[in-house]
């Protein structure tokens, strides 16, 4: 359950997202993030890095071997939304 209640935290999908093309800084993931406060982003980039998804390196913040995977997940999760919610949703 810790996990579901870490990534259902609202940014916390949108930054595991941005983190998916690669390390930022935490000033380009702010910005990547429409401008998400510095509060709020320290501490959802703090959840995922207690839970191993993310790590910080001289690069920046990146997804770890975990988060990576985990990024599989969303992309299919994505994917399958697109073709079989947004359909749904325009009619």
């Amino acid at each position: 359950m810790i996990l579901l209640d870490s990534l259902g935290k609202r940014w916390t999908l949108r930054i595991m997202w941005e983190l998916r093309n690669g390390p930022f800084t935490f000033r380009a993931l702010q910005e990547s993030c429409d401008m998400l406060s510095p509060t709020t982003l320290n501490a959802r980039l703090g959840d995922l890095k207690a839970l191993g998804i993310i790590e910080h390196q001289s690069a920046g913040y990146q997804l770890s071997a975990k988060g990576l995977e985990l990024a599989k997940v969303m992309t299919s999760l994505t994917d399958w939304a697109n073709k079989e919610i947004s359909p749904r949703a325009k009619s």
